[in-house]
């Protein structure tokens, strides 16, 4: 497996890792998604020795205080694998000097919530509460304030 940073994405091979996990907000607009890849402050890949692409993760950074993994991608037929350990490992590595790492995942009442959390907890993430944080959102349903006249 070779983990590489990369620049330049191919729509089809991405969209293909992303629908193997069922994102689909993420691939309906394909092209939005590789403006994304291209606008994060790093994406690195996980690749096999023939080149396929086995996972990929994407950091929002100012690479001085905080560093916000928006995402973290295994094709399942690569899981318990390595892949994904070895992905968020070389990103605590590229980080370390960033005092918050932080990212966000499904609640662990979710179909996928439980095994994520699982595998946070085993690379020594914390919950935000066991941290003494907090996190909020606003909803996706929110109206798009670009399109209202101030």
């Amino acid at each position: 497996m070779f983990i590489a940073e990369e620049g330049v994405f191919d729509p089809a091979e991405v969209q293909n890792l992303y629908d193997s996990v069922g994102w689909a907000g993420y691939t309906s607009d394909i092209d939005k998604l590789c403006r994304g890849l291209v606008n994060s402050h790093l994406v690195i890949t996980a690749r096999d020795g023939s080149g396929t692409l086995l996972g990929l993760a994407r950091t929002i950074s100012d690479d001085e205080f905080i560093c916000y993994v928006q995402d973290i991608v295994v094709n399942p037929a690569n899981h318990r694998q390595g892949v994904g350990r070895t992905l968020v490992e070389h990103l605590m590595r590229r980080y370390s000097h960033c005092r918050f790492f932080l990212l966000s995942t499904d609640h662990e009442s979710s179909p996928e919530g439980k095994r994520n959390h699982a595998f946070y907890r085993s690379l020594g993430f914390l919950s935000y509460e066991e941290k003494e944080m907090a996190g909020f959102g606003l909803p996706w349903n929110r109206p798009n304030l670009r399109d209202v006249t101030p």
